[in-house]
């Protein structure tokens, strides 16, 4: 029975779609393709508008086509890795074999981010483009997948918040009797609506004519509701740095950081 005041976890939220013998349609997959699809068709009509972008050659709707592949890959191998290396290394040390089985579960952002960044500079030397301008371009889109994501988290009832008597807390499966925050839903709106509405006006205001602005924005913004959204999360052993920091905090740091001198080269050229 769930505390008074507490929300017991909707009954008719399933993780899956639709079953059919050993295939299963899962929301968390949809999420994903969702966030592409859409992160490429707002990227499409933004390319498409010349006035938005400065002298630096910037990737065309075929170039952006093509780094789709890219960015998936450089995402799902840098995600996995970062997990991997991150929250459980000695864990996969003892079963190396798991280290392939994605499906199972594990992807650390940080990591999927470094690994697009690795992608996006390899793409841009292959086709002679700017390599900021691709990396404001891709930071543009990708709030909408971070909020499909959360929600997705959600719905999979996972990477819950910590205990709280809030009127609208949650009593999620597998996570005891007690309300806790729904944190996913935080992060959804931080790290993907109000983000996205941030970065898309900086980019319609004339941020992509100096290149590295807008990624430095994302860089700062997802820090930053990173570390307000962890404040809420219950964290797992292995995510937890200090008392009074955790292993996504000291992360978002080094992003904020890394932003923050983005943005100031991109203010010394403008």
């Amino acid at each position: 029975m769930p505390p008074m005041l507490a929300i017991p976890f909707p009954t008719w939220i399933d993780p899956v779609i639709v079953e059919v013998g050993p295939f299963a349609l899962k929301w968390y997959g949809v999420a994903y393709i969702a966030g592409i699809l859409l992160g490429y068709l707002l990227l499409r009509a933004l390319v498409a508008n010349a006035n938005l972008f400065g002298p630096g050659k910037r990737p065309d709707a075929a170039a952006l086509e093509e780094f789709i592949l890219w960015a998936a890959l450089g995402a799902i191998i840098g995600g996995r890795l970062g997990y991997v290396v991150f929250y459980a290394p000695s864990y996969f040390i003892a079963r190396p074999m798991e280290v392939f089985m994605i499906w199972q579960g594990g992807m650390a952002f940080h990591g999927g981010l470094l690994g697009m960044t690795v992608a996006g500079y390899l793409f841009a030397r292959r086709r002679d483009l700017s390599f900021l301008t691709l990396m404001d371009l891709i930071s543009t889109a990708a709030p909408i997948g971070l909020f499909f994501g959360r929600i997705a988290n959600f719905i999979n009832a996972e990477l819950w918040g910590r205990v709280t008597t809030v009127p609208w807390a949650v009593v999620f499966p597998n996570a005891g009797p007690s309300g806790r925050h729904p944190s996913q839903l935080y992060e959804a709106v931080l790290e993907g609506f109000l983000l996205f509405c941030l970065l898309l006006a900086a980019a319609l205001g004339g941020g992509y004519r100096t290149p590295g602005r807008v990624a430095g924005l994302f860089l700062i913004g997802y820090g930053v509701a990173r570390a307000i959204g962890e404040l809420f999360r219950e964290q797992e052993a292995s995510e937890v740095l200090t008392s009074w920091l955790s292993v996504g905090q000291a992360f978002s740091l080094v992003m904020i950081a890394a932003g923050a001198v983005l943005i100031i080269r991109s203010l010394r050229k403008a």
